[in-house]
C-alpha cells in the first residue's frame, strides 16, 4: 500500500550540529550559567541511581535462576 515513506517521517529525526548550538543556548538562557552544574549534577545522581538499580534487578534474576537451577537438580539418591 505504502511504497514510501511521507515527507513528513523525516521533520522528526535526530538535530544537526547547528540545532545543537540553538538547544545549548535556549537551556543557557532558561537555567542560567550558574544552575547548569546543579542540574547536570542532578541527571548524573538519577542516571547512577538507575544504573545501580538496574545492577541489582540483575543481581537479583540471576541470583532466581541459580536457586531454581539447585533446587531441580537434588542428588541422586544412593544405591545399596
Amino acid at each position: 500500500m505504502f511504497t514510501t515513506l511521507p515527507n513528513s517521517f523525516f521533520l522528526f529525526s535526530m538535530p544537526g550540529g547547528s540545532e545543537w548550538i540553538l538547544i545549548v543556548l535556549v537551556i543557557l538562557l532558561f537555567f542560567g550559567g550558574k544552575k547548569i552544574p546543579d542540574l547536570m549534577r542532578g541527571i548524573g545522581r538519577g542516571v547512577r541511581e538507575f544504573n545501580d538499580a538496574k545492577e541489582n534487578v540483575k543481581k537479583e534474576i540471576e541470583a532466581g535462576i541459580k536457586e531454581k537451577d539447585t533446587s531441580a537438580d537434588p542428588a541422586p539418591a544412593p544405591t545399596a
